[in-house]
């Protein structure tokens, strides 16, 4: 099965990333991607599957296609695929993410890599590489305000400080099951539970993990009006977990890319904006 470049970039999982004529180019941590459709290359050897091409997608979708919607869902964006990121870049960009718009956060993500990252030069386009932990706890609030953070300069300042005193060690996270690996990220002030769920999906390998934002509550009652519903406007940690726990069992091991396409699919039925 071929990778869709565009459908699995702009599917909300990754900021850093522009496309140059058919050219998409990322950063991930201390790496650069340059991506086509026949070509994947990298600054560092990708030693991290970033496009999880060992996934065996066959046996995923047949799992997670339970019912019609996702059976469509997966025929519409059969290209899309999730990305194993960089655990620290992917952790403070969905702490920059919350309550935020993508173009926003890309927009924050830029300016503090600017301001904090490392330059490189990777086929003839210069680049800056997203910022050790140490370098990003260092950082004045002044500096962290600059880039855009408004009320999340403290939350990162934060994370960044318990990453970089060991406090959250990413390698333990991948090892650990889901439940002490998202109770640990929990742990970090400015951390909830859909931001948990994206840093263990997108870069640790949680692929049970079931981010529920804004949007995948509405392709929940849009197309699982009966079967997946919370009660009430809002969704305490308590029915969070609940409706978490259900999505799991209905959807199974493989969660997170039922997920991922239903989020694809209710975005661009309401025509959002992309990279």
């Amino acid at each position: 099965m071929e990778i869709n470049l565009d459908q699995t970039i702009n599917s909300g999982q990754v900021f850093l990333w522009k496309k140059l004529g058919d050219i998409w180019y990322g950063v991930d941590g201390q790496n650069v991607f340059s991506a086509s459709q026949d070509k994947i290359s990298s600054l560092k050897k990708d030693e991290l599957d970033f496009f999880r091409k060992s996934d065996d997608l066959g046996k995923i979708f047949r799992n997670i296609s339970k019912d019609k919607t996702i059976k469509n869902a997966v025929k519409k964006f059969s290209g899309l695929r999730l990305l194993r990121q960089d655990p620290f870049q992917c952790y403070i960009s969905f702490i920059v993410s919350s309550n935020s718009s993508i173009q926003n956060i890309r927009s924050s993500l830029y300016h503090i890599c600017e301001k904090f990252g490392k330059k490189t030069t990777f086929q003839g386009t210069k680049f800056h590489l997203f910022p050790e932990p140490e370098r990003l706890a260092r950082a004045s609030n002044a500096e962290l305000s600059s880039c855009g953070l408004g009320y999340r300069v403290p939350f990162v300042k934060k994370a960044a400080i318990s990453v970089a005193e060991n406090k959250i060690d990413f390698d333990f996270l991948k090892k650990t099951d889901y439940t002490t690996a998202k109770e640990t990220l929990l742990e970090v002030f400015g951390i909830g539970n859909k931001v948990a769920d994206c840093i263990l999906l997108f870069s640790l390998d949680k692929l049970e993990s079931f981010p529920l934002d804004r949007w995948i509550l509405r392709s929940l009652q849009n197309y699982y009006p009966e079967k997946f519903s919370f009660g009430g406007k809002t969704l305490t940690d308590k029915k969070y977990q609940a409706l978490h726990d259900k999505l799991v069992e209905y959807f199974g091991k493989y969660a997170g890319y039922s997920q991922q396409f239903l989020f694809k699919m209710i975005r661009d039925e309401n025509q959002k904006k992309w990279l």
